[in-house]
Protein backbone atom coordinates (compact mmCIF):
# COMPACT_ATOMS: atom_id res chain seq x y z
CA UNK A 1 0.00 0.00 0.00
CA UNK A 2 1.22 3.73 0.15
CA UNK A 3 4.08 4.90 2.43
CA UNK A 4 1.20 5.90 4.86
CA UNK A 5 -0.35 2.93 5.58
CA UNK A 6 3.09 0.95 5.43
CA UNK A 7 5.16 3.15 7.17
CA UNK A 8 5.00 1.13 11.00
CA UNK A 9 6.58 -1.36 8.91
CA UNK A 10 10.53 -1.67 9.51
CA UNK A 11 12.65 -3.53 6.92
CA UNK A 12 13.41 -5.89 9.45
CA UNK A 13 9.98 -7.08 10.04
CA UNK A 14 9.07 -7.02 6.24
CA UNK A 15 12.03 -9.46 6.21
CA UNK A 16 10.80 -11.67 8.73
CA UNK A 17 7.23 -11.75 7.55
CA UNK A 18 8.77 -12.74 4.53
CA UNK A 19 10.66 -15.56 6.08
CA UNK A 20 7.88 -16.41 8.17
CA UNK A 21 5.66 -16.81 4.58
CA UNK A 22 8.76 -19.03 2.92
CA UNK A 23 8.86 -21.83 5.82
CA UNK A 24 5.81 -23.25 5.18
CA UNK A 25 5.86 -25.87 3.35
CA UNK A 26 4.63 -25.15 -0.16
CA UNK A 27 1.91 -26.88 -1.39
CA UNK A 28 0.97 -29.37 -4.31
CA UNK A 29 -0.48 -26.93 -7.31
CA UNK A 30 0.05 -29.37 -9.87
CA UNK A 31 -2.97 -28.76 -12.11
CA UNK A 32 -5.85 -31.16 -11.42
CA UNK A 33 -7.84 -32.29 -14.18
CA UNK A 34 -11.91 -31.55 -12.83
CA UNK A 35 -15.27 -31.74 -14.66
CA UNK A 36 -17.03 -28.25 -14.66
CA UNK A 37 -20.68 -28.62 -13.16
CA UNK A 38 -23.03 -26.19 -14.83
CA UNK A 39 -25.90 -24.82 -12.76
CA UNK A 40 -27.54 -23.35 -15.52
CA UNK A 41 -28.30 -26.43 -17.35
CA UNK A 42 -30.63 -29.69 -15.77
CA UNK A 43 -29.74 -32.95 -15.04
CA UNK A 44 -32.30 -34.72 -16.09
CA UNK A 45 -30.60 -37.45 -17.04
CA UNK A 46 -27.56 -38.31 -14.04
CA UNK A 47 -24.20 -39.88 -15.25
CA UNK A 48 -25.51 -44.06 -15.89
CA UNK A 49 -28.76 -43.05 -17.81
CA UNK A 50 -26.30 -40.31 -20.21
CA UNK A 51 -24.24 -43.37 -20.61
CA UNK A 52 -27.45 -45.22 -21.58
CA UNK A 53 -28.37 -42.45 -23.66
CA UNK A 54 -25.02 -42.42 -25.79
CA UNK A 55 -25.02 -45.99 -26.68
CA UNK A 56 -28.57 -44.88 -28.08
CA UNK A 57 -27.74 -42.31 -29.68
CA UNK A 58 -24.68 -43.74 -31.34
CA UNK A 59 -27.26 -46.29 -32.90
CA UNK A 60 -29.31 -43.42 -33.81
CA UNK A 61 -26.33 -42.23 -35.82
CA UNK A 62 -25.84 -45.57 -37.49
CA UNK A 63 -29.38 -46.02 -38.84
CA UNK A 64 -29.11 -42.22 -40.13
CA UNK A 65 -26.52 -43.20 -42.13
CA UNK A 66 -28.69 -45.96 -43.28
CA UNK A 67 -31.14 -43.84 -44.48
CA UNK A 68 -28.80 -41.53 -46.12
CA UNK A 69 -27.61 -44.18 -47.96
CA UNK A 70 -30.76 -45.84 -49.00
CA UNK A 71 -32.18 -42.58 -50.42
CA UNK A 72 -29.15 -41.11 -51.83
CA UNK A 73 -27.39 -44.80 -53.18
CA UNK A 74 -23.88 -43.35 -51.44
CA UNK A 75 -22.24 -44.66 -48.52
CA UNK A 76 -22.47 -41.47 -45.66
CA UNK A 77 -20.34 -41.35 -42.41
CA UNK A 78 -22.95 -40.13 -39.57
CA UNK A 79 -21.26 -38.67 -36.47
CA UNK A 80 -23.11 -37.42 -32.91
CA UNK A 81 -21.34 -34.01 -32.01
CA UNK A 82 -22.55 -33.40 -28.76
CA UNK A 83 -25.96 -34.57 -26.57
CA UNK A 84 -26.78 -31.87 -24.07
CA UNK A 85 -29.68 -31.09 -22.14
CA UNK A 86 -31.07 -27.82 -21.65
CA UNK A 87 -34.01 -25.47 -20.45
CA UNK A 88 -36.58 -24.23 -23.02
CA UNK A 89 -36.27 -20.78 -22.27
CA UNK A 90 -32.26 -21.29 -23.27
CA UNK A 91 -32.92 -22.81 -26.25
CA UNK A 92 -36.03 -20.34 -27.40
CA UNK A 93 -33.68 -17.08 -26.06
CA UNK A 94 -30.63 -18.65 -28.33
CA UNK A 95 -33.19 -18.27 -31.74
CA UNK A 96 -30.74 -16.21 -33.69
CA UNK A 97 -31.32 -15.15 -37.20
CA UNK A 98 -29.69 -17.97 -38.84
CA UNK A 99 -31.66 -19.97 -36.77
CA UNK A 100 -34.56 -18.05 -37.71
CA UNK A 101 -34.11 -19.50 -40.92
CA UNK A 102 -33.86 -23.43 -40.23
CA UNK A 103 -36.25 -25.72 -41.15
CA UNK A 104 -38.31 -27.79 -38.90
CA UNK A 105 -40.33 -30.84 -38.56
CA UNK A 106 -42.00 -31.07 -35.38
CA UNK A 107 -43.02 -35.01 -33.91
CA UNK A 108 -44.93 -36.73 -31.39
CA UNK A 109 -47.41 -39.41 -30.05
CA UNK A 110 -50.19 -37.96 -32.09
CA UNK A 111 -50.25 -34.57 -35.08
CA UNK A 112 -51.36 -32.40 -32.18
CA UNK A 113 -49.55 -32.95 -29.39
CA UNK A 114 -45.82 -32.36 -30.30
CA UNK A 115 -42.96 -33.55 -28.37
CA UNK A 116 -40.21 -32.42 -30.22
CA UNK A 117 -38.39 -31.68 -33.47
CA UNK A 118 -35.85 -32.20 -36.24
CA UNK A 119 -34.03 -28.57 -36.86
CA UNK A 120 -32.35 -28.38 -40.51
CA UNK A 121 -30.06 -25.29 -40.87
CA UNK A 122 -30.53 -23.56 -44.01
CA UNK A 123 -27.23 -24.47 -45.15
CA UNK A 124 -27.91 -28.13 -44.92
CA UNK A 125 -31.10 -28.28 -46.21
CA UNK A 126 -29.41 -26.72 -49.22
CA UNK A 127 -26.72 -29.05 -49.29
CA UNK A 128 -29.18 -32.19 -48.83
CA UNK A 129 -31.71 -30.84 -51.43
CA UNK A 130 -28.98 -30.85 -54.44
CA UNK A 131 -27.66 -33.95 -52.96
CA UNK A 132 -31.16 -35.63 -53.12
CA UNK A 133 -31.44 -34.63 -56.59
CA UNK A 134 -28.37 -36.28 -57.60
CA UNK A 135 -26.91 -32.86 -58.16
CA UNK A 136 -23.83 -32.86 -55.74
CA UNK A 137 -21.32 -31.22 -57.40
CA UNK A 138 -23.84 -27.25 -57.31
CA UNK A 139 -24.09 -25.53 -54.09
CA UNK A 140 -27.40 -23.48 -53.39
CA UNK A 141 -28.00 -20.34 -51.84
CA UNK A 142 -28.53 -20.69 -48.13
CA UNK A 143 -30.76 -18.04 -48.13
CA UNK A 144 -33.21 -18.93 -50.46
CA UNK A 145 -36.43 -20.85 -50.42
CA UNK A 146 -36.40 -24.02 -51.76
CA UNK A 147 -38.36 -25.42 -54.85
CA UNK A 148 -41.77 -27.05 -54.03
CA UNK A 149 -40.04 -30.65 -55.29
CA UNK A 150 -36.68 -29.75 -53.17
CA UNK A 151 -38.64 -29.16 -49.92
CA UNK A 152 -40.93 -32.48 -50.53
CA UNK A 153 -38.22 -34.44 -50.54
CA UNK A 154 -36.54 -32.69 -47.48
CA UNK A 155 -39.82 -33.31 -45.90
CA UNK A 156 -39.41 -37.40 -46.94
CA UNK A 157 -35.77 -37.34 -45.24
CA UNK A 158 -36.67 -35.52 -42.44
CA UNK A 159 -39.67 -37.85 -41.66
CA UNK A 160 -37.18 -40.39 -42.34
CA UNK A 161 -35.09 -39.62 -39.46
CA UNK A 162 -37.64 -38.85 -37.01
CA UNK A 163 -38.55 -42.66 -37.93
CA UNK A 164 -35.27 -43.93 -37.04
CA UNK A 165 -36.34 -43.13 -32.90
CA UNK A 166 -39.46 -46.26 -32.98
CA UNK A 167 -37.31 -48.16 -35.08
CA UNK A 168 -34.87 -48.68 -32.47
CA UNK A 169 -37.33 -48.25 -29.66
CA UNK A 170 -40.79 -48.90 -29.73
CA UNK A 171 -42.27 -46.85 -26.84
CA UNK A 172 -40.86 -43.91 -29.17
CA UNK A 173 -43.59 -43.96 -31.44
CA UNK A 174 -42.93 -40.46 -33.05
CA UNK A 175 -45.28 -39.34 -36.05
CA UNK A 176 -43.56 -36.75 -37.59
CA UNK A 177 -45.93 -33.29 -39.08
CA UNK A 178 -47.04 -33.48 -42.37
CA UNK A 179 -45.61 -30.20 -43.54
CA UNK A 180 -41.72 -28.92 -42.73
CA UNK A 181 -41.63 -25.39 -42.07
CA UNK A 182 -39.05 -22.50 -41.88
CA UNK A 183 -38.04 -19.70 -39.73
CA UNK A 184 -41.43 -20.71 -37.57
CA UNK A 185 -40.60 -22.13 -34.20
CA UNK A 186 -43.43 -25.12 -33.92
CA UNK A 187 -43.38 -26.53 -30.18
CA UNK A 188 -44.92 -24.53 -27.48
CA UNK A 189 -43.31 -25.17 -24.52
CA UNK A 190 -42.89 -23.88 -20.92
CA UNK A 191 -39.46 -22.34 -20.06
CA UNK A 192 -38.68 -24.28 -17.67
CA UNK A 193 -39.22 -27.72 -19.39
CA UNK A 194 -35.90 -29.75 -20.12
CA UNK A 195 -35.18 -30.73 -23.79
CA UNK A 196 -32.61 -33.20 -24.76
CA UNK A 197 -30.56 -31.76 -27.79
CA UNK A 198 -28.79 -34.82 -30.20
CA UNK A 199 -26.52 -32.62 -32.76
CA UNK A 200 -24.97 -34.84 -35.24
CA UNK A 201 -23.49 -34.42 -38.82
CA UNK A 202 -23.79 -35.79 -41.83
CA UNK A 203 -21.06 -36.37 -44.67
CA UNK A 204 -20.79 -38.06 -48.01
CA UNK A 205 -17.62 -40.42 -47.98
CA UNK A 206 -16.73 -38.83 -51.24
CA UNK A 207 -16.96 -35.57 -50.07
CA UNK A 208 -14.61 -33.40 -47.31
CA UNK A 209 -17.98 -31.02 -46.44
CA UNK A 210 -20.44 -32.04 -43.90
CA UNK A 211 -23.54 -30.88 -42.92
CA UNK A 212 -25.58 -30.51 -39.15
CA UNK A 213 -28.85 -31.29 -38.09
CA UNK A 214 -29.85 -31.94 -34.31
CA UNK A 215 -33.19 -33.19 -32.75
CA UNK A 216 -34.25 -31.25 -29.74
CA UNK A 217 -36.93 -33.72 -27.07
CA UNK A 218 -38.56 -33.51 -24.44
CA UNK A 219 -35.83 -35.07 -21.66
CA UNK A 220 -39.70 -36.81 -20.34
CA UNK A 221 -39.63 -38.78 -23.56
CA UNK A 222 -36.33 -40.01 -23.58
CA UNK A 223 -36.91 -41.80 -19.95
CA UNK A 224 -37.91 -44.94 -21.10
CA UNK A 225 -34.15 -44.68 -23.36
CA UNK A 226 -32.36 -43.67 -20.04
CA UNK A 227 -33.91 -46.20 -17.84
CA UNK A 228 -35.34 -43.37 -15.88
CA UNK A 229 -38.46 -44.15 -13.78
CA UNK A 230 -41.67 -42.19 -14.40
CA UNK A 231 -42.54 -40.61 -11.40
CA UNK A 232 -45.63 -38.88 -12.50
CA UNK A 233 -48.19 -41.82 -12.65
CA UNK A 234 -49.08 -40.28 -9.08
CA UNK A 235 -49.26 -43.80 -7.47
CA UNK A 236 -46.26 -43.89 -4.98
CA UNK A 237 -45.58 -46.69 -2.70
CA UNK A 238 -44.18 -46.48 0.92
CA UNK A 239 -40.92 -46.38 -0.66
CA UNK A 240 -41.36 -44.42 -3.55
CA UNK A 241 -41.89 -41.59 -2.33
CA UNK A 242 -38.38 -41.17 0.15
CA UNK A 243 -36.84 -41.33 -3.25
CA UNK A 244 -39.01 -39.32 -5.48
CA UNK A 245 -38.33 -36.29 -2.68
CA UNK A 246 -34.41 -37.01 -2.98
CA UNK A 247 -34.97 -37.03 -6.71
CA UNK A 248 -36.29 -33.69 -6.34
CA UNK A 249 -33.54 -32.50 -3.74
CA UNK A 250 -30.60 -33.59 -6.00
CA UNK A 251 -32.12 -31.64 -8.65
CA UNK A 252 -32.72 -28.19 -6.64
CA UNK A 253 -30.11 -25.43 -7.54
CA UNK A 254 -27.07 -24.67 -4.74
CA UNK A 255 -25.21 -21.65 -4.12
CA UNK A 256 -21.35 -22.52 -3.46
CA UNK A 257 -19.03 -19.93 -2.46
CA UNK A 258 -15.59 -20.39 -2.32
CA UNK A 259 -13.61 -18.17 0.27
CA UNK A 260 -10.09 -17.88 0.11
CA UNK A 261 -9.57 -15.65 3.04
CA UNK A 262 -9.80 -12.09 5.09
CA UNK A 263 -8.27 -9.24 6.02
CA UNK A 264 -9.31 -6.47 8.22
CA UNK A 265 -7.97 -2.90 7.34
CA UNK A 266 -8.74 0.80 8.86
CA UNK A 267 -10.79 3.23 6.25
CA UNK A 268 -7.42 5.12 5.81
CA UNK A 269 -5.51 1.86 4.69
CA UNK A 270 -8.42 1.43 2.78
CA UNK A 271 -8.26 4.96 0.99
CA UNK A 272 -4.87 4.29 0.08
CA UNK A 273 -4.87 0.88 -1.57
CA UNK A 274 -3.07 0.95 -5.13
CA UNK A 275 -2.71 -0.65 -7.93
CA UNK A 276 -0.02 -3.38 -7.43
CA UNK A 277 -0.23 -3.40 -3.68
CA UNK A 278 -0.02 -6.48 -1.77
CA UNK A 279 -2.86 -7.27 1.29
CA UNK A 280 -1.64 -10.13 3.59
CA UNK A 281 -4.78 -12.05 4.51
CA UNK A 282 -5.06 -14.12 7.50
CA UNK A 283 -4.54 -17.64 6.64
CA UNK A 284 -1.17 -19.13 6.10
CA UNK A 285 -0.73 -20.85 2.53
CA UNK A 286 -1.15 -24.17 3.53
CA UNK A 287 -4.73 -23.69 4.64
CA UNK A 288 -7.67 -24.92 2.88
CA UNK A 289 -10.01 -22.73 0.70
CA UNK A 290 -13.59 -22.80 2.45
CA UNK A 291 -16.60 -23.40 0.21
CA UNK A 292 -19.64 -22.07 2.11
CA UNK A 293 -23.46 -23.03 1.40
CA UNK A 294 -26.06 -20.40 3.19
CA UNK A 295 -23.21 -19.32 5.47
CA UNK A 296 -21.84 -22.49 6.81
CA UNK A 297 -18.80 -24.14 5.59
CA UNK A 298 -19.76 -27.64 4.04
CA UNK A 299 -15.82 -28.85 2.79
CA UNK A 300 -12.74 -27.90 1.90
CA UNK A 301 -10.57 -27.91 -0.48
CA UNK A 302 -7.29 -25.65 -2.31
CA UNK A 303 -7.43 -23.40 -5.50
CA UNK A 304 -6.74 -25.30 -8.76
CA UNK A 305 -7.41 -24.36 -12.52
CA UNK A 306 -9.63 -26.56 -15.16
CA UNK A 307 -10.16 -25.86 -18.35
CA UNK A 308 -8.69 -22.56 -18.12
CA UNK A 309 -11.13 -21.35 -14.96
CA UNK A 310 -10.69 -20.95 -11.45
CA UNK A 311 -11.43 -24.06 -9.89
CA UNK A 312 -11.51 -25.90 -6.06
CA UNK A 313 -10.49 -29.34 -5.62
CA UNK A 314 -11.92 -30.42 -2.79
CA UNK A 315 -9.85 -32.19 -0.01
CA UNK A 316 -12.47 -32.69 3.19
CA UNK A 317 -15.90 -32.52 4.11
CA UNK A 318 -16.44 -30.10 6.78
CA UNK A 319 -17.34 -32.09 10.21
CA UNK A 320 -21.54 -32.69 9.56
CA UNK A 321 -21.63 -29.54 7.78
CA UNK A 322 -21.63 -27.75 11.20
CA UNK A 323 -18.52 -25.92 10.83
CA UNK A 324 -19.45 -21.91 10.71
CA UNK A 325 -17.91 -20.07 7.82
Amino acid sequence: MSDRATNSLSREKVQQLLMAIGSEPMEDITPIEATEYNWHEPHYFNREQLVKLGYFTEAVAAEVAQKFAKLRRSEFNVTISSTTQHYAYEILSRLSDSEDRDYYLPFGADQEHWCGLIGIPGQTAANWATQLLGDSESEKDPDSDLSPLEESLLLDLASALVGVFSDLEKTLAFQPAKNIVRGQWPLELERTEEIFKISFDVKNVDSEKGSGAYFLILCSEMMPVAGKRNWDSGEYSAEDVPKLILGHLHEMPVLITSKLASVVLSFEELMDIQADDILLLNKSVDKPVELVVDGRTVYYGRPAKSDGKHAVAITTAATAFGDTA
